[in-house]
């Protein structure tokens, strides 16, 4: 088997999550947060598309984590974010910081917005 050291230059991947919470580069974030290569902070849930879209010239991708299970994004803020030029893809929030973990190992222009678990 080999093994490749992954490189995350200075963004910081999601190490873990729990009921709540997730760690991002090592330190513990309470609550909703969007993650990209700018930095972390607290993200207001869906309501709260202008943290997202500050974000659109700076990526290509933006994973929704809906929280434990996978859901439909409301319309509204889909159609925001997508004519804001941000390409969006909702899946559960596990699932969402593993796909952000590899796509930014890769070097790639992602951001995340996770609701906790």
């Amino acid at each position: 088997m080999r093994m490749n050291e992954i490189s995350y230059d200075n963004s910081a991947p999601v190490d873990g999550y729990g009921a709540g919470f997730f760690r991002i580069g090592g330190k513990r974030y309470d609550g909703a947060v969007v993650a990209s290569a700018s930095g972390v902070q607290a993200w207001g849930g869906y309501v709260d598309t202008e943290t997202l879209t500050a974000l659109a010239d700076a990526l290509d991708v933006l994973f929704v984590g809906t929280g434990a299970e996978i859901a439909h994004l409301p319309a509204e803020f889909r159609t925001l974010l997508e004519q804001a030029g941000i390409g969006v893809e909702s899946m559960a929030s596990p699932a969402a910081c593993r796909t952000y973990n590899v796509l930014l190992s890769e070097g790639r222009r992602v951001a995340v917005a996770l609701i906790p678990v």
